[in-house]
Parts: C-alpha cells; sequence; structure tokens
C-alpha cells in the first residue's frame, strides 16, 4: 500500500505543479493576447469566436457558444457585434432553411489571418531557442492536454460547478 500513497502523493504534487504553470502562462497569454487583439478594435471573445468561425465552412450559434464555452444569449451578441463590425454573417444552411449558419467576411477572413500572423511571429521568437523536437514535443502536449480538459468541460452553459468523483 505504501507504493499506492506514494504514487498518489506524486500524482498530486504533479497536479499542482501543472496548476501554477498553467495559471502562470494562461495569465501571461491572456494579457498579452488582450493588449494584442485590443488594437484591431475586438474584445478577446470576439477574436475567439473570429478563430473558431475561420475553422469551418459554417457553424450554429449552438456550435460556437459550446466552442466557446458560453451560453447562446452571450454568444449571439458577440456574433452581432462581429457583425456590425462587417467581419461576420449570418445565412441560412441551404440543405435545412430552418437552420442558420455563421461564417466570416471576407473582411473578417483578413482581420483574423493578420492577427493569427501577429500572434504566430510572437511564438516564432518564444520558440527560437528551444530544438525541433522539444518544440514538437510541447506542442503536441499542449494539445492532448487542452483535448483532455475540453472532453472534461460542460458546454452547455448552465452549470457553474460540477460534481466530480471528489465532490
Amino acid at each position: 500500500m505504501p507504493a499506492i500513497a506514494d504514487a498518489d502523493h506524486q500524482l498530486h504534487r504533479d497536479a499542482s505543479a501543472l496548476y501554477d504553470a498553467l495559471s502562470d502562462l494562461i495569465r501571461v497569454y491572456q494579457f498579452r493576447d488582450r493588449d494584442r487583439i485590443c488594437c484591431h478594435d475586438l474584445s478577446v471573445t470576439q477574436c475567439h469566436a473570429l478563430e473558431a468561425l475561420s475553422r469551418t465552412d459554417g457553424m450554429t450559434l449552438n456550435d460556437l457558444s459550446a466552442r466557446l464555452y458560453l451560453d447562446k444569449s452571450t454568444t449571439s451578441r458577440v456574433v452581432n457585434a462581429l457583425q456590425r463590425k462587417g467581419y461576420a454573417v449570418r445565412a441560412i444552411d441551404p440543405d435545412d432553411g430552418r437552420v442558420t449558419r455563421l461564417g466570416l467576411t471576407d473582411a473578417g477572413r483578413t482581420l483574423h489571418g493578420r492577427i493569427r500572423q501577429e500572434i504566430v511571429s510572437q511564438e516564432e521568437e518564444l520558440l527560437s531557442d528551444f530544438d525541433t523536437n522539444t518544440r514538437q514535443a510541447l506542442a503536441e502536449l499542449i494539445r492532448r492536454l487542452a483535448d483532455a480538459a475540453a472532453a472534461r468541460v460542460d458546454t452547455s452553459g448552465g452549470l457553474c460547478c460540477l460534481k466530480t468523483s471528489g465532490g
């Protein structure tokens, strides 16, 4: 039994260290992104919506809400703001007239490309001191971590607290 207790203790220490490291990284990235994005007259949430919409040929408001982890009314306001700025459009789905699809305008795609290139250039500077294998492993590890975390997030927008096995 002591080996199990040691493994549990190590897992707890590792989880705590991950929490601390991610908290620091997320805080830095949130401020960096906010400062970069606001130069384009967008909120960070609007930019996340632009990013999500750039990855598809069109998605529903419900799909976008789930992707952004926001409730439908908040997402609708974000899309309305993007429409007013000329970056997003709503269109009736050609296969199902009851469905509205969201997409980017040419201006929205251009803006997204410009913002993405600015941020990717910053990432290049950050990664330039790391060797190729480390850079690739880092991207893969973060992708796997993001996917694992996303699989555990409720995207219905209705719950602020989820019960876990410990609660």
